[in-house]
């Protein structure tokens, strides 16, 4: 061997384990961005999703790295903000409202190696997931807890907007409600928003004034929860523990969580074996919680709901067994249980919620 050889292979291996390093290095994180519909805030649906990110970065730590846009109007400007997100380098993208279904398909069809995953909607793609979690089971339980709270035998609930996934709430509660108190009925008043602090608030008013002495929502904010606690009534709190905005109205309140899923997902894109997919998770999977039971609830309350929702967990009991009847006296199901392509088009209120759907 001349001396020049020695000289290269002494090199080489002298410089073997700096290429090594310097490779390892470079590999750069997986960026992961999210589309927010509402304010983070301190609760609520975008607060729950936040936790999730923030889930997901702790459980991966260096792997990745992620950003957001909040406060994000649905439709055209969701598009914009999805694409500008793609155009940054985010190969995994959380698109975490209803109305940023169509805008996320029409994005991904022009990033076909960024893979996206769209929250609460029902259309996939090569590149587009969807996840939802089963609200309903947790709002069965709430309907329980109503149930046995309620001194008027009247709820009342601030929806969003009238689509199945809204719908199957209402239904559920009421149903868990008349569960244990035939005579309950619950009044609904639509805000038209995800996120209005300020109609939240009205309609809650405006309920409690029809003679709801226990009132919760399926909207963003804590407007619901405030004039609970202002008024002297009680509220079940929606996606986020919001004891704290009402310490003795708050009876209890039914939770989301996404971290598992999101740090899931992450981790597919990763290994590189990411897979379009629907996900619908519910209490047994850990994405629905009803949790953060208040002060005014007594043991044998909590004690029979804990039982119901053992019961919905091993499948002796779903929210949605039949008789399945309508408010207006329409039979929707005679036997068994409603299935999931059934709960994805609910577009009517079952007995016991007054008055009728508004039309489009």
């Amino acid at each position: 061997m001349s001396a020049k050889t020695v000289r290269n292979a002494a090199c080489a291996a002298l410089l073997a384990p700096v290429l090594a390093f310097s490779g390892a290095t470079l590999a750069e994180p997986l960026k992961v961005g999210y589309v927010y519909v509402s304010p983070i805030g301190d609760a609520g649906w975008t607060w729950q999703q936040d936790l999730g990110r923030l889930e997901m970065e702790k459980a991966l730590g260096d792997k990745v790295v992620t950003q957001y846009v909040e406060s994000v109007p649905e439709g055209a400007d969701a598009e914009r903000v999805i694409r500008d997100l793609a155009q940054q380098g985010n190969k995994l993208i959380f698109t975490t409202s209803f109305g940023y279904m169509n805008p996320t398909l029409k994005v991904a069809r022009q990033f076909p190696d960024v893979k996206f995953v769209h929250s609460t909607g029902y259309k996939t793609a090569a590149n587009v997931a969807t996840t939802n979690a089963r609200f309903y089971e947790g709002r069965y339980l709430a309907g329980v807890l109503a149930g046995k709270m309620s001194t008027s035998n009247v709820a009342g609930y601030v929806g969003a907007f009238p689509i199945p996934e809204v719908l199957q709430g209402i239904n559920a509660f009421t149903r868990g409600m008349r569960s244990v108190n035939p005579n309950a009925e619950v009044r609904v008043i639509w805000v038209n928003s995800w996120y209005d602090p300020g109609k939240e608030r009205d309609a809650a008013l405006a309920l409690i004034g029809q003679g709801a002495d226990v009132i919760t929502h399926h909207t963003d904010s804590t407007a619901t929860v405030q004039v609970a606690e202002e008024k002297g009534k009680y509220a079940v709190a929606y996606h986020s523990d919001m004891q704290k905005f009402g310490p003795k109205a708050q009876l209890a309140a039914v939770t989301h969580h996404w971290g598992k899923y999101f740090t899931k997902s992450a981790q597919a894109v990763l290994d590189g074996n990411w897979k379009s997919d629907s996900t619908w998770g519910g209490i047994k999977d850990d994405m629905v919680a009803l949790e953060a039971f208040g002060p005014a609830v007594p043991d044998d309350v909590k004690k029979l709901v804990m039982n119901t929702q053992a019961d919905i967990v091993s499948g002796k009991l779903t929210p949605f067994d039949a008789p399945v009847v309508d408010n207006e006296g329409k039979t929707r199901l005679e036997s068994g249980s409603l299935d999931d392509g059934a709960l994805n088009q609910m577009n009517y209120y079952v007995q016991g919620v007054v008055g009728k759907l508004p039309t489009k």
